[in-house]
């Protein structure tokens, strides 16, 4: 297993992360004590997933200490403010079971509505002053979201989980993270979600991609292996999701081995600038109807 990413605050964070976007609750708990039995140490949930008590369920039966398992949780945009940010922390922790969560960040950008963002970044501000999460972050931040946070907001954030695969690579925003010092974080990591509800039909998965099976091919490894080693070796926190046992196992085993210059070249090349996800300039999440229920 590779050493701890160190976050900007110099928290340590392990690099790969079991997603749980789409899990359902009543797989969840079982995904999550199989991923700690792997050898995870890293949960990624959220408050609009639905399933941030199982995530907790899971962590228990696993059996291992609270300070062994790093949890990310994000807050969901209905959440946003200052006041209403607390809460969602409270809510959160509480149905995770813990006092402490790792990693904190704001779901998306809303730039519709951006002043809650920033009262709700605020918030995750003193929840770090005050010790009840040891980083904050954001998610799916384009730069000009981030320069525009800068601009009302004391703390850089520690992470920008944003969708990020060989098909697309978002040079932009990587570069916007390196430039701040923010970790760039991979959701979708293998282009798993290619077919994102509502947005991605019809693409191709880079899962066929003929690049990546060659690569995959030379080293005996699977093509989600190369795409996580891909990320890995240039920097990147990733977050597979699965919750087959299988594939869970197989996702966190991509430290025996490495790709070369030229391969990681190749892949880099795949990109064609199309997300599978929603543009989060273009669509208002608040308009979903999502809200986050008490604990």
């Amino acid at each position: 297993m590779t050493d701890p990413i160190l976050l900007n605050n110099g928290v340590p964070m392990p690099p790969i992360g079991l997603g749980v976007f789409q899990s359902d609750p009543g797989e969840t708990a079982q995904a999550v004590e199989t991923a700690l039995a792997a050898g995870y140490r890293h949960i990624d949930t959220a408050a609009g997933y639905g399933n941030e008590r199982e995530v907790g369920e899971g962590i228990r039966r696993s059996g291992l200490d609270r300070e062994q398992v790093f949890i990310e949780t994000k807050v969901w945009v209905s959440d946003y403010g200052y006041e209403e940010t607390i809460h969602a922390f409270e809510k959160s922790a509480t149905k995770l079971g813990v006092e402490q969560i790792d990693l904190l960040i704001l779901h998306q950008p809303m730039p519709q509505h951006f002043d809650r963002t920033v009262e709700a970044y605020r918030a995750l501000e003193q929840l770090l002053a005050d010790g009840r999460v040891r980083a904050i972050g954001v998610s799916n931040f384009m730069p000009h979201h981030l320069d525009g946070l800068g601009e009302r907001s004391s703390i850089v954030p520690a992470v920008n989980q944003v969708e990020l695969h060989p098909y697309f690579t978002q040079p932009a925003v990587r570069a916007a993270d390196a430039r701040l010092g923010v970790l760039t974080q991979a959701w979708s990591p293998i282009g798993g979600i290619t077919f994102y509800p509502g947005w991605g039909e019809g693409r191709k998965s880079v899962l066929d991609d003929e690049t990546i099976a060659a690569i995959a091919a030379e080293h005996g490894r699977t093509r989600a292996q190369v795409m996580l080693r891909w990320h890995l070796q240039q920097g990147r926190s990733v977050i597979p999701k699965s919750t087959n046992p299988e594939r869970i196992a197989e996702n966190f085993d991509v430290f025996g081995f490495e790709l070369d210059e030229e391969q990681l070249r190749a892949i880099d090349a795949l990109d064609r600038g199309v997300r599978g996800g929603p543009d989060p300039d273009e669509v208002d999440p608040s308009t979903w109807g999502l809200e986050i229920p008490e604990a």
